[in-house]
């Protein structure tokens, strides 16, 4: 049970600490408006940086909320830009089992 609430908490923190902190709160998300060429992007990128320290992980054995936690700890060490940590992000949760 303790094991439950644990999980429950440090999901929770890692929701809050990811959440954008935008002042417009109708703003789409940003994965929504991302095009076929920045998916491709996303996709170059990840089988590009993520390779060079370690295998490729595989997209669908993650949700996209544990993809978050993932990307928040590796795309500084891969150097990505923002918009390269979107791009990224955007391909991993649009791959479907």
């Amino acid at each position: 049970m303790k094991n439950i609430f644990l999980t429950a908490f440090v999901s929770s923190l890692l929701l809050a600490s990811c959440t954008p902190k935008s002042s417009s709160v109708a703003e789409a998300p940003k994965s929504a408006t991302s095009t076929a060429e920045q998916m491709a992007q996303g996709k170059t990128i990840f089988e590009n940086s993520c390779k060079r320290c370690h295998g490729l992980p595989d997209p669908t054995a993650y949700t996209s909320v544990q993809w978050v936690g993932i990307m928040n700890s590796m795309a500084p060490k891969a150097k990505l830009t923002d918009e390269q940590h979107q791009w990224v992000y955007d391909y991993v949760v649009s791959v479907k089992k």
